[in-house]
């Protein structure tokens, strides 16, 4: 589904990212695991395009050189950013409008299936996102990043700043959407419950893949655990 090589990106003379090649096939979870600074949300943002890289991206058989980020949505690439970054003046209900942008056909079937998928949220769709609990946000966001009906869906740190329970559940939320179909490719420095739940990983150190292979066989590796799982 996804095919990368030799990407690269520079912030200025800076590099975040240098040289590195990666795959993603389709109905796997792969999880990118490395400290803070290794290159993990560089990497997400130069599969969009949202930021200037070097490097051959094919997503689906495409090039995506020349595609603009909305277009790479389009085609079903979806980001859910670190951080949330709901619309926090929008209600549960716009935010999720929003996220079906090109896809409005679809938006009151879509909108009825995230609110069974996230009952929470559906409790609560006429109240402003800014009012959520940070779980309720992290829900809200990858429903909204789900309305474009995406075959690859990127989450980006999606367990920063939740409490252990609500980890866990956005965790199983990951597990059910791979075995409804939609390839997932997860950024974690929550290293052990991001390789419990993926089917391969990748180790990014200083922007550079220092390990790769079975999520399961990565937990069970010396380095790994020194370094990621806190012995």
């Amino acid at each position: 589904m996804l095919k990368v090589k030799n990407l690269e990106v520079y912030y200025g003379v800076i590099a975040a990212v240098r040289g590195i090649d990666f795959e993603v096939k389709e109905g796997e979870i792969i999880s990118l695991i490395g400290a803070n600074g290794a290159g993990k949300t560089s990497t997400l943002g130069a599969l969009l395009n949202s930021i200037k890289r070097k490097g051959e991206i094919v997503f689906g058989g495409y090039d995506t050189k020349n595609h603009k980020t909305h277009t790479l949505v389009q085609k079903g690439l979806a980001l859910v950013p670190e951080g949330r970054r709901v619309f926090i003046n929008l209600s549960v209900e716009e935010n999720l409008r929003m996220g079906a942008f090109n896809n409005d056909e679809n938006y009151e079937h879509l909108k009825d299936e995230m609110y069974k998928l996230f009952p929470r949220i559906g409790e609560k769709k006429a109240q402003m996102a800014g009012t959520l609990s940070g779980g309720e946000q992290q829900m809200l966001a990858i429903a909204r990043a789900l309305m474009s009906e995406p075959k690859l869906l990127m989450l980006d740190e999606p367990s920063l700043g939740l409490a252990p329970k609500i980890v866990g559940e956005v965790f199983e939320t990951i597990t059910r959407l791979r075995d409804e179909g939609i390839t997932i490719l997860l950024v974690e420095q929550n290293a052990y419950a991001a390789l419990n739940i993926s089917d391969r990983a990748y180790v990014l150190e200083n922007g550079q893949i220092a390990m790769s292979g079975d999520a399961k066989e990565l937990i069970g590796d010396d380095t790994i655990r020194q370094k990621y799982l806190g012995g």
